[in-house]
């Protein structure tokens, strides 16, 4: 049997992975790569899975769901994915590539496709792009790294291995102050007991005890469709299925007085969405800034007390002297890192961070990991990390993982992590 190789490509936030893979599909002459001269390539990808979902929606022309009745806007991240995959196959090229292939999977079903993968490998050729360095495929012959647009061809594994080792980022300085102290007089900030919750009768969440104390730094774990928005969501006000329950968040009980607006004063809350509510021109000083006033953008004169505090988180992230550039212009890493700053500012009591690594390559979340156990170390703010994917330098003090079952998903018991 004939030995494929299999390529792997490490991006980063700077490189130009766009024009790379059409280069690659036009079968232009790439060195490292000239195997792949006058071979039929396909394209594995989020933006192939979306544009298959705008046919769809837009003119009912089902092409990866033609033999099933679930629409493709509908599946799970990991169902979406099988469903290109197995279409992609039919075509029978002579190599895919994979873009980021595991991203917004969660871990068992990360597992599944890397096997899946590993077994198309032995009569496919496959070119994996990948920002992450865990996603690559065991069984890789050729390693590259692209900069930008240069795509550079390491001699063997060794080399690259050794070159692209991720070391902890330190942050250096110390977190700054808040203007002003929020006062929560309780040491239970949010307070599940015996919490269940269901949707046009599917049960999703069965019997939830969960406790958050003032200061604690927890991460919430699960599979795709276990709940953890759910979750969420009604600690946020955003749902109205804790109303009627045993919920109490900052001390009142669900539905017993506090308004949304209530809640959402006391908590923080990033995820990469939420960035691209910010259109317009605005510069890194008045991002920061208006986190005090939880406005998109900054519409009134900031006073210099603002001003400062705003330059010493900038000064923590190294963006002091950019401070009049516009948040438009950042790199995707530097921008969440700006966000963080920016949800934190009030140091609030609460401060969730929904999935905010998703997309970034290792350097810049390593960065951002880095900043998030800086918070936790030197502040009181309590804080929830929800991530599918596992963070080898996060240190949260907690875990809580919700466990899918027939009858909902169920908490799994708090975990201490020794550091």
């Amino acid at each position: 049997m004939k030995l494929h190789r299999s390529y792997t490509i490490l991006t980063q936030n700077n490189s130009n992975t766009k024009q790379l893979v059409q280069n690659l599909l036009k079968n232009d002459p790439i060195d490292g790569l000239l195997e792949l001269q006058n071979l039929k390539g396909l394209l594995f990808s989020k933006s192939e899975i979306d544009r298959y979902m705008d046919e769809e929606e837009r003119h009912d022309i089902k092409i990866l769901t033609k033999d099933s009745e679930q629409p493709l806007k509908t599946m799970s991240s990991g169902e979406q994915k099988k469903a290109l995959l197995t279409y992609l196959l039919q075509k029978d090229p002579d190599f895919l590539i994979l873009i980021n292939p595991f991203d917004n999977l969660d871990t068992d079903t990360q597992a599944k496709l890397k096997e899946e993968l590993v077994n198309i490998s032995s009569n496919k050729i496959l070119v994996q792009l990948v920002s992450r360095l865990d996603d690559i495929l065991p069984n890789t012959s050729d390693f590259f790294k692209l900069d930008g647009n240069t795509l550079h061809h390491y001699c063997s594994s060794d080399e690259f291995w050794t070159q692209n080792k991720m070391e902890p980022i330190p942050f250096n300085g110390t977190i700054p102050p808040s203007l002003s102290q929020v006062k929560i007089d309780h040491k239970e900030l949010v307070s599940f007991k015996k919490v269940s919750v269901s949707f046009n009768g599917r049960q999703v969440l069965n019997n939830i005890d969960w406790t958050i104390n003032k200061g604690e730094f927890w991460q919430l774990k699960g599979p795709n469709g276990s709940g953890k928005s759910t979750l969420l969501s009604m600690i946020t006000g955003d749902s109205h299925k804790g109303y009627g329950q045993d919920l109490t968040i900052f001390g009142l009980q669900k539905g017993k007085g506090e308004s949304v607006w209530d809640l959402k004063q006391n908590i923080g809350y990033y995820t990469p969405a939420i960035t691209n509510t910010f259109r317009g021109y605005h510069s890194l000083e008045n991002m920061i800034i208006s986190g005090l006033h939880d406005s998109i953008g900054l519409y009134v004169q900031p006073t210099d007390r603002e001003k400062n505090l705003a330059e010493q988180w900038l000064q923590l992230l190294n963006l002091e002297t950019r401070k009049n550039e516009y948040f438009k212009d950042l790199t995707i890493g530097e921008s969440r890192l700006l966000m963080m700053a920016r949800a934190m500012i009030k140091h609030p009591p609460l401060l969730i961070l929904d999935e905010p690594t998703a997309g970034l390559d290792d350097k810049s979340a390593n960065l951002f990991v880095a900043l998030v156990n800086k918070v936790a170390k030197e502040s009181d703010t309590a804080i929830v990390f929800v991530s599918h994917r596992e963070e080898p330098q996060l240190h949260p003090e907690h875990i809580f993982e919700l466990q899918p079952s027939e009858m909902g998903s169920m908490g799994k018991p708090s975990q201490k992590i020794h550091k």
